[in-house]
């Protein structure tokens, strides 16, 4: 026999039989990894101006099941100077997700939105300009503070 607190429980969530929506990541794995340098070592050489970078990214997502999912990011970015590729790197790394209780319009956001936050969580590193001259200017009055305190 139910309490009363079940019955509560059962009215609240309509028939009590509602699925909690839930969202897990089963698997994650790297399905294609190529770095291609080609013109290594002449490619490595300094140059007066920048290379140029072009980087894309692509997501698909593809049903398992009626509650699975894999989810992969396509990730490209290559590197050229005029006519020379520098380097080229392609990555297609996935997930298997397994996704239950959401309603159908909010699917396609959690399969091309969340999912890949899930597999790509990093925020993009941003550094500050590094000021290497005043990092040794630093470094050389510190040698020469330690050098005054072993003298004395």
């Amino acid at each position: 026999m139910a309490s009363n607190d079940d019955a509560a429980a059962a009215a609240a969530n309509g028939n009590g039989k509602q699925e909690q929506p839930s969202l897990n990541v089963l698997a994650q794995y790297v399905k294609d990894l190529s770095f291609e340098s080609p013109g290594a070592p002449n490619s490595l050489r300094g140059r007066d101006k920048a290379p140029g970078i072009a980087i894309n990214v692509n997501v698909n997502a593809n049903p398992l099941s009626d509650k699975q999912f894999d989810v992969n990011l396509t990730l490209n970015a290559k590197a050229s100077f005029d006519q020379e590729v520098l380097f080229n790197v392609e990555l297609v790394y996935g997930g298997v997700f397994a996704i239950s209780g959401f309603p159908q319009e909010h699917m396609l956001p959690i399969l091309f939105i969340e999912c890949p936050r899930l597999l790509f969580p990093f925020p993009p590193l941003m550094l500050d300009p590094i000021d290497f001259a005043q990092m040794f200017q630093q470094r050389i009055a510190e040698d020469q503070a330690a050098s005054k305190v072993q003298v004395s």
